[in-house]
């Protein structure tokens, strides 16, 4: 069964800092392209940041680029969000999910398994 667990979401302040992770099981993770997605209430999902397999190619949403950073560790299972300069814009519920045989898709249509999600709020 596989299972994709975020944790890292909380409440910060504008200028602050998170990090995000993503731990999978169930599944050979090497095989699987990551990615990191988010919606906010009333919006359409988005892809944020998306890493390859082998972690050499990402992807990065305009709006993030510059602030955040995605990597993974093929050793631990685990896909890792790291946000900076954050603002109230970048308040969602953020997502990780996994594209089979995929490379930093940012189309959440090529991603078979997603994670319960993580709330990360960024006050004003």
């Amino acid at each position: 069964q596989v299972q994709l667990v975020e944790s890292g979401g909380a409440l910060v302040q504008a200028g602050g800092s998170l990090r995000l992770s993503c731990a999978a099981s169930g599944l050979t993770f090497t095989s699987y392209a990551m990615g990191w997605f988010r919606q906010a209430p009333g919006k359409e999902r988005e892809c944020v940041a998306a890493v390859s397999r082998s972690g050499v190619n990402t992807y990065y949403a305009d709006s993030v680029k510059g602030r955040f950073t995605i990597s993974r560790d093929n050793a631990k299972n685990t896909v890792y969000l790291q946000m900076n300069s954050l603002t109230p814009e970048d308040t969602a519920v953020y997502y990780c999910a996994a594209d089979y045989i995929g490379s930093s898709s940012w189309s959440g249509d090529d991603y078979e398994y997603w994670g319960q999600g993580t709330q990360v709020t960024v006050s004003s």
